[in-house]
């Protein structure tokens, strides 16, 4: 990452509205009655109740996903007293955080007060606002008292997050790098360079997890922490050693096991790290510039593991690992405390989530292939779309079961597609989708069972619990890369089509295929050629019922996937076109836009087949179609080419199937604005109807258009979508992340139980 510089950050937060964070309104407001409900007289009515039950504010007000992140401004990241004011970027940026990685709002508090007494009374006076309070950036030792005292007196979610959140993530880091060690936290000896608020906890939480004191040295700026040290506050009592042969660091850190450094930058040699045990663990935590650069700590030695507390090399100790999802859960059964049972699920939570696959959308920020648990990879990256639902199901569980949770979660599968949805990772739309797949598991065949995404894909469908995977490949080679990316294959089929007891399969197929195409000039040794095909077998076991649903296309080209489904699968009776459909989820609503991939310059009996196929596809995922056939013209403007076409489409279609609601062509400003379109076009059939199905004239409009909703927007968008074959094939690109592909499953899977069903009604 290039270095940032002062004109950048100040650009940042000084362009548009100044700063990073802002207030949104979550209710109606734009009529005189939604307003009189929002203010007066309404707003007395939750009023009198919460006064009746002050439990109620949580169901009637934000105070329920409300932080307050309240600082003086007496320790600013590594700037120190700088004041309250000065610090408030920090804190806005704090808010912005807890918004776009837990869906948490924050007002940010600066208290301009030094006095631990009187910023104590100023926090409590304002917490009846709050379901939670992060304390920032506030000095030791008072952040000492600070936080006990108001975690004492308040009975909501208090915590420190600068003590505790990089105790919580190094904690995980540490677990995980001593199994990458093959040492025990019991057996360790600890060197700590630096006795702040930060080391302290980090310390504290270690003796918490097994660590023991005896085997743990603590510095400051004066050396060695001794128990024979004046005035030593109690902070640092608790880590004094009774040692008096050490002084210095180098002299701490001889055989040493574990350093953590919370210190300054610099501090530690090459010979220092050269010195330790064999498999040192080095934290150097300092910023911006750390205890040792990554550089020189692994040119020290090459059975190193070293974590930064940067985003620019390997295990970066960073709270946002931590803190947004420690007061989600926190926050979700109304906590009145985090509390050291809910610190310690956060640590296991986040140790063992580095072990899990990683999702390929960690891979595509880092731009690596694979991260695995190792010594490169042993602290979850922050982007992990995972933290949200393990992170704060693990509090939400140790609130309750420590007797700090006012509301009781009882369905916990419910509670972690809320979260999906909640920060935008799977939509209500993805998640009926898989409730329906997880209610009758299919047979899904994957193409290319070769390939890393489809191994994954056909895993995480799996364990997902909506099919029964069937990967056709080398079953060696599959083997040998699922061992290398760490997955589990239990449960997952796979069939090697080129083996010799396959054999008889290979044949059946080819039988059946050459006496179903005979007239086309098909003969049994060149179908017997075909089924070494995974296309052509793949298709095969769903036309014979080996299988219920197909998914191809990360390697094979589309033309030579249409030919097959063309030959093998066939389309449906009263259509003579396939086509394919993407669907965009979007703030704005769900779309369904057609044919993205199948028919470059389709005539107008296509289009025909492509809008009807488009109305029954949007009816099978339970919506009323309101379509519009676009063109760059409206309503019969041009008389020539791609409009008339279309035009001629709508005609037929109108006259044809007179319940279907379509209309065009028009361009799709006035499709998208139904005010727009019938202010200027009264006449349209959509008349008061908002259009969420788009047939485009081509492929190239099509696709061009679902490909720039893709790269400019954070749309979620689920194909392509096959419409109009005679049984479930599905498609997928050389560009499809794993996430797509097990979507594109689940709508495989529902397609062939909705086929079941029409089966045994006709």
């Amino acid at each position: 990452m290039s270095k940032i510089t002062k004109e950048e950050a100040l650009l940042y937060h000084s362009q548009g509205k100044p700063g990073k964070i802002e207030v949104t309104p979550t209710k109606p407001h734009s009529t005189q009655r939604d307003l009189s409900l929002a203010y007066s007289p309404g707003v007395a009515e939750p009023c009198l109740e919460i006064e009746k039950n002050p439990d109620n504010a949580y169901k009637y007000t934000a105070k329920g996903n409300l932080v307050a992140v309240i600082s003086n401004g007496t320790a600013v990241l590594g700037l120190g007293d700088i004041g309250a004011l000065s610090g408030k970027p920090v804190m806005e940026g704090k808010g912005l955080l807890f918004k776009i990685y837990a869906g948490i709002d924050v007002f940010d508090i600066e208290i301009n007060e030094k006095d631990p007494e009187k910023f104590i009374q100023a926090v409590k006076a304002i917490s009846p606002t709050f379901g939670g309070i992060n304390l920032e950036d506030i000095k030791a030792p008072e952040c000492f008292e600070i936080e006990r005292r108001l975690k004492e007196e308040l009975d909501i979610p208090v915590m420190h997050d600068d003590q505790h959140g990089t105790a919580i993530i190094s904690s995980a880091g540490l677990i995980n790098a001593l199994e990458v060690a093959g040492k025990k936290i019991e057996d360790v000896k600890i060197v700590v360079n630096g006795a702040g608020a930060s080391a302290i906890s980090c310390t504290s939480l270690y003796v918490a997890l097994g660590a023991r004191k005896e085997n743990i040295l603590m510095l400051d700026s004066k050396g060695v922490i001794t128990s024979d040290r004046p005035n030593l506050t109690e902070q640092k009592k608790m880590f004094a050693t009774e040692r008096r042969d050490v002084h210095t660091l180098a002299e701490a850190i001889k055989g040493a096991d574990v350093f953590l450094g919370l210190s300054k930058g610099n501090v530690l040699t090459q010979d220092m790290v050269r010195s330790m045990a064999k498999c040192p663990i080095v934290f150097a935590l300092a910023n911006p510039v750390p205890e040792i650069s990554y550089e020189d700590a692994k040119a020290s030695r090459d059975d190193i593991l070293i974590s930064t507390g940067r985003s620019d090399y390997p295990n970066q100790i960073n709270n946002v690992i931590g803190f947004p999802y420690i007061f989600r859960g926190a926050l979700d059964v109304n906590a009145s405390a985090i509390n050291e049972e809910m610190k310690l699920a956060a640590v296991r939570a986040i140790a063992d989530l580095a072990k899990k696959p990683v999702p390929d959308i960690v891979n595509e920020v880092y731009k690596v292939n694979n991260f695995t648990f190792g010594p490169e990879y042993f602290i979850p990256k922050p982007v992990d779309p995972r933290l949200i639902t393990d992170v704060s199901i693990a509090v939400a569980k140790a609130a309750m079961d420590s007797g700090v949770a006012r509301k009781k979660i009882t369905d916990w599968n419910a509670y972690r597609e809320h979260l999906k949805e909640l920060m935008g990772y799977e939509s209500e739309f993805i998640r009926q989708l898989f409730t329906m797949a997880r209610s009758n598991p299919q047979k899904v065949v994957f193409a290319e069972g070769n390939h890393p995404n489809m191994i994954k894909a056909a895993v995480e469908a799996k364990a997902e619990g909506i099919c029964n995977p069937v990967l056709l490949g080398n079953d060696e080679r599959i083997a040998k890369i699922a061992k290398s990316l760490k997955l589990d294959l239990k449960g997952v089929e796979i069939v090697n089509l080129r083996h010799d007891k396959e054999m008889a399969r290979r044949e059946r197929y080819a039988r059946i295929l050459a006496e179903k195409r005979a007239r086309e000039g098909a003969t049994f040794d060149e179908a017997c050629d075909k089924m070494f095909e995974p296309n052509y077998f793949g298709m095969m076991m769903v036309e014979t019922g080996d299988a219920d649903a197909f998914i191809t296309g990360t390697y094979t080209k589309y033309s030579n996937t249409i030919k097959v489904a063309k030959e093998v699968i066939g389309i449906r009776p009263g259509f003579k076109a396939f086509g394919t459909m993407h669907i965009v989820n979007s703030k704005k609503g769900t779309y369904y836009i057609a044919d993205t991939l199948i028919n470059r310059h389709p005539r107008t009996e296509t289009l025909i087949d492509i809008a009807r196929l488009a109305d029954h596809t949007v009816r099978f995922f339970n919506h009323t179609p309101v379509m519009a056939m676009l063109s760059y013209s409206n309503f019969g403007a041009d008389t020539e080419g791609s409009p008339k076409t279309v035009h001629d489409a709508v005609d037929y279609l109108q006259k044809e199937y007179p319940d279907m609601l379509i209309d065009g062509e028009m361009q799709v400003n006035f499709a998208l604005d139904n005010e727009l379109r019938d202010r200027k076009f009264p006449f349209n059939k959509l008349k008061g109807k908002t259009v969420n199905t788009l047939v485009f004239p081509n492929l190239s409009s099509a696709n061009s258009a679902y490909k720039l909703i893709q790269g400019m927007s954070d749309a979620e968008l689920i194909g392509p979508i096959q419409m109009g074959l005679n049984k479930p094939v599905h498609f997928t690109d050389i560009e499809s992340s794993v996430r797509d592909i097990v979507n594109i499953t689940a709508v495989a899977a529902v397609d062939a139980i909705v086929a079941k069903k029409m089966g045994q009604q006709a």
